[in-house]
């Protein structure tokens, strides 16, 4: 164990840091205290940490706890890479493995940690991956006020003994343990998922993990922006699905113009993996290329016609418009002279002004009683994309 493990050394950077926004807070202390006996316990690789946004319980683990070999899952790009930055500074990276969502980040665990996920079906596979080991107990922690009745409910859907602990600080943790039968739960760990629904309407198939902003669903946002399909810069010969949640943009676009090409990006591990099962779902694999990336990082100055998006307004539990911000800027980077960011958002948020400073002269589109679409214009002669490519 370590005496030198600090959590105020912790840094969310390059995740967006502001005074109303932390990397750690009271239910990581919390979820590492009531589990930390059973991760003392614990053998080299039996524990997994599960929605660890910065670190804190991964590390926390290690330093103060003595696990060894942890196996990670982080859905967040950005989390992941804060987590290899303080793993480095805090020389503890050799201990820490980061794996995908599937059944293999849970074999062979005895002891499951993490912060709940804000969805029920996000919670509802996590726990259906986890409950495949009869041996394991899981930890789950969260803001009091996030907190639902619903959370046990899904919890014993896979476990027998579901219990909460003692507020603190205003967080509590769930406590599963005593995994149901495959035959008793209905279920075969890791089939469930994604879930699959056919929209009539638009004859498009929409696949989601748990953790994909509205899951199979199409949200009134994206069904409003996609009303403007046609206008959206006719002549493009690439677009780019920014934030691509499940891929119901880019499948759109790329299904309505075969001589598009098409990527569809976003930082969420969830959203990627339900992206590549829609574009398949619908035929399109060869069509558009799937790339978890933050805000096009990896996407080249100048290369895009058209960027669509319909951006988060919300990082994590708390409001706050830098996430937008952020990915109006990389629009700005990536676009082409004359090439178009087409936005909706609701009608309440300042992001018109915000828009034209990021990207280009910027006109609204359309609104309707609750949401606005936007086009913003890269001109010829903006030093923008440059100016923002200096300050990456």
């Amino acid at each position: 164990m370590s005496n030198t493990f600090s959590f105020e050394a912790l840094r969310r950077f390059p995740d967006l840091e502001a005074d109303n926004l932390v990397a750690v807070d009271a239910t990581d202390r919390l979820v590492l205290a009531e589990s930390g006996p059973f991760v003392e316990a614990a053998d080299a690789g039996q524990v997994v940490v599960v929605g660890d946004r910065y670190g804190a319980m991964a590390l926390g683990g290690v330093a103060l706890h003595g696990a060894r070999g942890v196996r990670v899952h982080q859905d967040s790009l950005t989390g992941e890479q804060a987590l290899a930055r303080n793993a480095a500074a805090a020389g503890l990276a050799d201990e820490l493995s980061q794996l995908p969502l599937t059944p293999e980040l849970f074999t062979g665990a005895t002891v499951v940690i993490g912060q709940l996920p804000k969805s029920l079906d996000a919670l509802r596979e996590i726990a259906q991956l986890a409950a495949a080991d009869a041996d394991v107990s899981l930890f789950l922690g969260g803001r009091v006020k996030h907190m639902t009745h619903a959370m046990n409910d899904v919890l014993r859907e896979s476990f027998v003994d579901v219990r909460a602990s003692l507020a603190q600080q205003k967080s509590r943790v769930l406590v599963a343990r005593g995994p149901r039968p495959a035959v008793e739960s209905g279920w075969q760990p890791g089939t469930a998922y994604p879930l699959r629904e056919h929209h009539l309407d638009l004859d498009l198939w929409v696949c989601a993990h748990g953790a994909a902003f509205a899951g199979t669903k199409i949200d009134i946002g994206t069904r409003f922006l996609l009303e403007f399909l046609d206008r959206m810069r006719p002549a493009a010969g690439t677009a780019v699905d920014l934030g691509c949640g499940t891929g119901v943009l880019a499948s759109t676009l790329a299904r309505a113009r075969p001589r598009l090409s098409v990527v569809a990006t976003d930082e969420s591990a969830a959203a990627v993996s339900s992206a590549v099962s829609t574009v398949a779902a619908n035929g399109l694999t060869e069509r558009v290329r799937v790339l978890r990336d933050d805000a096009m990082s990896t996407l080249p100055d100048g290369s895009a016609d058209l960027i669509v998006c319909n951006p988060p307004f919300h990082l994590g539990t708390s409001v706050h418009s830098g996430a937008s911000v952020k990915l109006f800027r990389a629009a700005g980077r990536v676009l082409k002279p004359d090439g178009q960011l087409w936005t909706v958002f609701n009608s309440h948020l300042p992001y018109r002004t915000q828009l034209t400073h990021a990207v280009g002269p910027t006109r609204i589109a359309g609104h309707n009683a609750k949401f606005t679409v936007a086009v913003s214009t890269r001109s010829p002669h903006d030093g923008s994309a440059q100016n923002w490519s200096a300050q990456r």
